[in-house]
This record gives structure tokens, C-alpha cells and sequence, in this order.
């Protein structure tokens, strides 16, 4: 295989994938982000100036900005250096178990789980370790597992442009499985396929069944 080549973005990339968020106009300051968690600490009924609790709000932020990450980079960036020397290789590459975490946008929750990505290539091929990075960007974000799923697979397929894509994500909600309904052990299984995956039934039973010959081994 060649070194790897950087790869310039072509054709229409969605906002999506050839940037990062944009930040609001007034955007608070990180002084008054902690000022809003010493205020949750004491809407709790704790009080935030008690000694366990003093240094809570500058852990919590300094927390959100690892936990999220994902608002500072750009999901294209991941997928630009790529490979080729390929030949005679013509099947897809599987990626499966990229281990996850996110956060639910509608009670910032998280939820995490095991995302399973494929792309049949064309010419060149991008890094394995690449495809994960990608599956990091996007989870490190406050997301719905059907709008990750999508990301997922529309970054891949407006960059390297492969013949086609699967993405299969499973996931457990802590919102659905400690609060609410309290389901402890429930998955939530989303796909998304384009390309040859979507237009052959062939291919989506190959790779759901790789995927979850993947489950039958642990």
C-alpha cells in the first residue's frame, strides 16, 4: 500500500460534514457557564459553596468541553489522507464495534453503544483507525441516534465517494433505561444505507450478518 495522500474536499460537501458548528454570537463565558451549574447545584437543594461542592462547576465545564468535543472539529478533516494500491481488492471494508458514547439532545443523557460502518472503496481507501475518529466527532455531540446514524454515513459517502455505505448503530439510552420507563438492557438499533448497500439486498444481509456474527462471538 502508498503512503497516504491528503485528499482535497470535491463536489458539494453538506455544512455538516466540511465544518464545525457555528458558535452563537454571544456565545456565554466559561465563568458564567459555571455560574449556571453552581445555580442547578442549588435548584437541586445541595449548596454549591458547601467544600464538597466548590470546585463542582469548574470540573462540570471543564467535563463538557472533553464530553463535547465534537462542536470544535470537523468531520471531513478525519477522512482527507487516503491510500491507494488497492488493487485487485474490489469487496467492502467493515469496520464493526467502534465503541461510543453521546449525549441525547432532549435530556442531555447519554447513551452508548457500538457503531458498525462499511464503505465499498473506489481506488483508494482511508485509514481504519480514520472511520472511528469519525464515528468520535459526530458522538461527541448532542445528538438522536437516527441523526448520528445519517452523519455518519453521509460524511462518508460526500468524501470518498465509495461505490456505497452501511452504518448500523446500537445503542442504549440512560434516558429510556434510569428515568422515565426505567428499561434497563433495552437497545436501539439504526441503519443507513447508500449506494450499492441500499440498491442490494445481497449486500445489506452480508454486512448485517458479519455485524452481528461480530455479537455472536461475545
Amino acid at each position: 500500500m502508498d503512503a497516504a495522500v491528503k485528499q482535497p474536499f470535491s463536489g458539494l460537501l453538506s455544512d455538516h460534514v466540511r465544518k464545525a458548528p457555528a458558535s452563537l454570537e454571544n456565545r456565554p463565558s466559561r465563568e458564567a457557564a459555571e455560574a449556571a451549574v453552581r445555580t442547578l447545584i442549588a435548584y437541586l437543594g445541595d449548596n454549591p459553596a458547601r467544600e464538597g461542592l466548590r470546585a463542582t462547576p469548574k470540573r462540570v465545564i471543564a467535563a463538557f468541553d472533553e464530553l463535547y468535543r465534537g462542536y470544535r472539529e470537523i468531520p471531513a478533516d478525519t477522512l482527507t489522507r487516503t491510500f491507494g494500491e488497492t488493487e485487485p481488492y474490489d469487496d467492502f471494508v467493515l469496520i464493526r464495534d467502534i465503541g461510543f458514547t453521546s449525549h441525547c439532545e432532549h435530556h442531555m443523557m447519554p447513551f452508548h453503544g457500538k457503531a458498525h460502518v462499511a464503505y465499498r472503496p473506489v481506488e483508494r481507501v482511508v485509514g481504519l483507525s480514520k472511520l472511528a475518529r469519525l464515528v468520535d466527532v459526530y458522538a461527541r455531540r448532542l445528538q438522536t441516534q437516527e441523526q448520528f446514524t445519517s452523519q455518519v454515513a453521509a460524511a462518508i459517502d460526500e468524501v470518498l465517494k465509495p461505490h456505497g455505505v452501511a452504518v448500523l448503530i446500537e445503542a442504549e439510552h440512560t434516558c429510556m433505561s434510569i428515568r422515565g420507563v426505567a428499561k434497563p438492557g433495552v437497545s436501539t438499533v439504526t441503519t443507513r444505507f447508500l449506494g450499492t448497500f441500499r440498491d442490494s439486498a445481497e449486500d445489506q444481509v452480508r454486512f448485517v450478518t458479519l455485524v452481528r456474527g461480530a455479537a455472536d462471538e461475545h
